[in-house]
């Protein structure tokens, strides 16, 4: 195998088990054996070793022992080190962004999170909802322009996938997190640095104390 094909296939790997980690098909534990996953993925054992290689940076799996890779656990303590992480980094996006992002842009949003608010399309069509934060993200990415800071932000955002699957959809609190946002899309549209920090210091805390609310209620799987 080639370099170009190796490392193609090595992404390929990544992508998938990624994603699998992710939507819960490989849960917390999971042994992920070379030899099967390798087959499973249709490539050969170098370029598997990369992905894992990857993941284990993205601390997404863990050596379970030397010859063994497993899924990383999460729990509530992970999570709330995930959200001061989190905190810390977008609460100096926001205030990046009320400084040199585009306002209209910012403006247009807060217009989307009103509209939707007052129609409770959150409630309704929570993929909806995904699709507008996702957008909002990227939008603050290319405000802050600081690629270090986005960097990172990729990396909690990958974390937060598996948190809000493993969480589970609050759809009340898919409502609150809609106002919420119109007002951080409104600060920084305003150019309020100040306030687009504390809108999202206040949102992130609602959203951690929903999220151990919620894995708080919900029973143990059998094992």
């Amino acid at each position: 195998m080639t370099d170009a094909p190796a490392r193609y296939a090595g992404v390929r790997a990544y992508e998938t088990l990624l994603r699998e980690i992710q939507d819960g098909t490989l849960p917390p534990g999971a042994v992920l054996a070379e030899v099967e996953q390798a087959a499973r993925l249709g490539v050969s054992r170098t370029p598997l070793r990369e992905a894992l290689r990857r993941l284990a940076a993205d601390g997404l799996v863990e050596q379970a022992s030397p010859r063994v890779t497993v899924v990383a656990g999460i729990d509530a303590s992970d999570i709330e080190a995930l959200f001061a992480v989190r905190r810390a980094l977008e609460e100096t996006a926001a205030r990046l962004a009320a400084r040199a992002g585009d306002r209209s842009v910012f403006a247009a949003l807060a217009a989307e999170f009103a509209m939707t608010q007052a129609s409770g399309g959150a409630a309704s069509d929570a993929d909806a909802y995904y699709a507008l934060i996702a957008r909002f993200d990227a939008e603050l990415d290319a405000a802050v322009r600081n690629d270090y800071l986005t960097s990172a932000l990729r990396t909690v955002r990958t974390h937060l996938v598996r948190v809000r699957r493993l969480a589970r959809d609050n759809l009340e609190r898919l409502a609150a997190s809609v106002a919420e946002h119109r007002l951080i899309a409104g600060a920084i549209a305003a150019g309020d640095g100040d306030l687009a920090a504390h809108a999202t210091h206040v949102h992130l805390h609602n959203a951690l104390a929903s999220i151990l609310d919620s894995l708080s209620d919900t029973p143990e799987e059998p094992t």
